[in-house]
């Protein structure tokens, strides 16, 4: 066992300070009340009432979440049944070909993505908007879901399937009544990992984007290349809060059904 140097004590503090020194320098100016965002002039929630009313990212940030959450929730349906199929299906003609295209979004530079997918929809006729900031984040984001999901089933026990179907389940009824329910934590880590690239995507979103349909990254990149105002800050600061609430409330949950499946651990070997 290492001991705890002062080195390691130095380079720890040092390295969370890079991270979040600047989070809690904006935090703490979000409630500044001057304009400028170098020079605090008193504690004062102002800007905060003054996001509320800022009907551009109001709009923004109600189109992110929109496509947030469709984009997440056919990039979850389509990687799991993509990763069924790569761990269950074993060799098939275009094996290799399917796993190329389906792994492809994780090394592709996102400017090439969002260019390829900007050519398409021109091609076809599809209006810039909503629709096409969904198509696209599906596209790169189901991929990271099948590997979530893969990894899952790849230590998957088939014995429990194969009871099932002994006991008069169909293969549709073994999967929905025994794969799923074990495999959900898989599951829902994949949606909330494509949940947050979503939310986080700036570079694919500004190539599939029209101006009836802006994300609240790419409103904040436009904004910031005027200047950091006090708004953005405040924001900043909401992402924030609702991050971590997000991460505790997960946290949460991990440890009490942690502690519930060593209960029932337990229960089961006294019996």
């Amino acid at each position: 066992m290492k001991r705890f140097t002062w080195f390691n004590a130095t380079s720890l503090t040092l390295g969370f300070a890079f991270l979040y020194l600047p989070m809690v320098i904006l935090v703490i100016y979000s409630f500044n009340a001057s304009k400028l965002v170098t020079v605090w002039a008193g504690f004062s929630t102002r800007w905060y009432g003054e996001l509320m009313q800022n009907e551009a990212f109001l709009d923004a940030a109600w189109v992110t979440i929109k496509v947030a959450v469709m984009s997440s929730t056919i990039a979850t349906v389509l990687g799991t049944m993509a990763a069924y199929l790569l761990v269950r299906a074993g060799r098939f003609t275009g094996r290799t070909l399917f796993t190329g295209m389906i792994y492809a979004p994780l090394v592709m530079p996102e400017v090439i993505t969002g260019l390829s997918l900007l050519l398409l929809f021109i091609g076809i006729g599809l209006d810039r908007g909503v629709l096409t900031i969904v198509l696209a984040h599906t596209t790169f984001s189901m991929c990271y879901v099948s590997v979530v999901v893969s990894s899952r089933l790849t230590s998957f026990d088939r014995s429990l399937e194969e009871a099932a179907l002994d006991l008069g389940c169909t293969p549709f009824q073994a999967f929905r009544l025994v794969t799923l329910p074990i495999i959900a934590p898989a599951v829902i880590s994949g949606w909330l990992l494509a949940f947050t690239l979503s939310l986080d995507d700036l570079v694919i979103a500004s190539f599939t984007s029209g101006p009836a349909a802006t994300t609240l990254p790419i409103k904040i990149f436009s904004a910031v290349r005027l200047g950091v105002s006090p708004e953005i800050n405040a924001l900043s600061t909401l992402m924030i809060a609702v991050v971590t609430v997000g991460v505790i409330i997960a946290s949460l949950v991990s440890k009490r059904a942690a502690v519930a499946r060593a209960r029932d651990d337990a229960a089961a070997a006294r019996a």
